[in-house]
């Protein structure tokens, strides 16, 4: 087991990692801002805000548009549902990734994060063929504080595909939780989401 380790950082941005505490998680395409972007961000009042909003621009080659690389990351968010972590909320987007997720105790969260990016990029590449950086080498996130931030936050996961302009319906985006939301279970009471392959339509 790799124990979580509250706030830390790798030497880019700081994280926080505690099990039982929902983490909203961003992580994005190595081409998906201009270079330079993310250190300004670093600094940013409000930096989740204008991250999403620079990202929705889909700069970019955008791979996660293409249905078949949406599903590669969407089936890795989901393969170790229940067992690393507890799946809330996710969204994959054309060029970056949301998610909500509860740790559960034993598995740091950066570790959950690094084994997504690892696996996804190996598989990505191999289906386009190329070499090189897939995804951005950091990640951001921030801890949910109570109930309502929580339901805040996955109602801003789920209409992020309304609010970049890609839908009109949370629920018409395929690769997002909102189209397998379910009463509510787990993590604060927060609305629930089918946990299988299976179970997706």
């Amino acid at each position: 087991m790799d124990e979580p380790r509250g706030w830390h950082s790798r030497g880019f941005l700081p994280h926080f990692d505690s099990p039982d505490v929902p983490q909203f998680i961003t992580f994005r395409l190595a081409d998906s801002l201009p270079a330079g972007a993310g250190e300004a961000l670093r600094d940013a009042a409000h930096a989740t805000v204008v991250l999403d909003d620079a990202l929705d621009r889909g700069l970019g080659a955008c791979w996660l548009g293409r249905p078949e690389m949406a599903a590669i990351v969407e089936d890795a968010l989901l393969a170790f549902d229940g067992e690393h972590y507890r799946l809330i909320a996710w969204c994959v987007m054309p060029n970056h990734v949301h998610v909500l997720i509860e740790a559960i105790a034993g598995r740091r969260t950066g570790s959950v994060v690094g084994s997504w990016k690892r696996y996804t990029a190996r598989q990505a590449n191999s289906l386009l063929g190329r070499r090189g950086a897939f995804w951005q080498e950091d990640y951001w996130d921030r801890f949910v504080r109570d109930k309502n931030h929580l339901m805040a936050t996955i109602d801003y996961i789920e209409r992020n595909p309304v609010a970049a302009g890609l839908a009109t319906a949370t629920e018409d985006w395929r690769w997002s939780s909102a189209r397998q939301r379910r009463p509510p279970t787990q993590a604060m009471g927060a609305t629930g989401v089918a946990r299988s392959r299976e179970n997706k339509t």
